[in-house]
């Protein structure tokens, strides 16, 4: 009798995380986006920022405050907090100052992805946004995530009120193209599947630049919750990451 109320008590325990996780992905995809665009006058400040992020540059007041409108100039310590606050949410990256007198911040990796290759000088918020939202995906299926579970992130962008903000150039073609050319997945087909079914996987540049615990990190961040509530997912990260050391 208390064998199955365990087993009853400990599938009631993984349903509930399971849906936990499903409102956690669709949270995932929608609040990054919101805080992201936000404010027209954030909009313009991110992409200069992530590119000072990639040359591994700091940024000056001076020269956050001559891309702001001068009649916004008296708000800028509001706009600053809510940039930073995009910056770590939506990318991982933490804005901070070291140099209060000369108004210097430098940014400075969290989940520790470069995006080196990935970024031209058009849809920088899209693409890094979906490539992060991507790696938490195939974390959360498992580390495999279906075609289908990458068409779900698609379809729940295209719904989204900022939607034309966040428009890809064929889509597809830089998830399975790009992304695997610069080895941030891994796309194959499905091992004895009679028909041809594909998955995704973390590429070895993934690995090498981010782990699962920062990205568990990163969602709970996103969710405003402990990483450690996500019970299943964060032993999981501990194992793996400790594994992972161990081979290196």
């Amino acid at each position: 009798m208390a064998s199955r109320h365990m087993c009853q008590f400990n599938e009631g325990y993984s349903r509930q995380e399971d849906e936990d996780l499903c409102s956690s992905e669709n949270v995932l995809v929608r609040q990054i986006l919101r805080l992201v665009f936000l404010d027209e006058k954030i909009a313009k400040l991110l992409p200069i920022l992530l590119l000072k992020y990639q040359k591994k540059e700091p940024i000056t007041r001076a020269e956050m405050l001559h891309i702001v409108d001068e009649d916004y100039h008296v708000y800028f310590p509001l706009i600053v907090s809510l940039v930073c606050e995009c910056m770590c949410l939506g990318f991982g990256i933490d804005v901070q100052e070291v140099d209060p007198s000369g108004h210097t911040y430098v940014l400075i990796p969290l989940l520790g992805l470069t995006y080196n290759g990935i970024l031209g000088n058009d849809q920088i918020i899209p693409k890094i946004n979906l490539l992060i939202v991507i790696l938490t995906i195939i974390f959360m299926k498992d580390n495999c995530a279906s075609e289908e579970d990458i068409r779900k992130v698609l379809r729940t962008r295209e719904k989204l009120p900022q939607s034309k903000h966040i428009v890809i150039g064929e889509p597809w073609k830089f998830i399975t193209q790009d992304l695997v050319r610069e080895k941030y997945l891994v796309y194959r087909q499905v091992r004895n599947s009679y028909s041809a079914r594909y998955e995704f996987l973390w590429g070895p540049r993934a690995k090498a630049e981010t782990t699962k615990m920062k990205v568990l990190e990163h969602l709970a961040k996103v969710n405003r919750r402990d990483p450690r509530s996500y019970t299943r997912l964060y032993e999981k990260a501990l194992r793996e990451d400790l594994q992972d050391a161990m081979l290196e």
